[in-house]
């Protein structure tokens, strides 16, 4: 048995972090540094999951008028 992960193992481009779906900024790794693609992540959050107040519906558009 190893410790590592299958895609650690087969040399598979992937991160150990969540990727996090903001509705109006970048999506977030939980990884420092983390580049790779949205795709190489097992685990997509959306950011209410984890307390973000981003998709709120009383949040402030840069695009409002008036």
């Amino acid at each position: 048995m190893t410790d590592q992960c299958r895609a650690c193992a087969a040399g598979l481009e992937h991160c150990h972090g969540a990727l996090i779906h903001h509705a109006y900024r970048r999506d977030e790794c939980t990884e420092d540094g983390c580049f790779t693609p949205p795709a190489a992540h097992d685990m997509h959050l959306d950011c209410s999951a984890v307390g973000c107040v981003c998709d709120e519906v009383g949040a402030v558009s840069a695009h409002r008028v008036g």
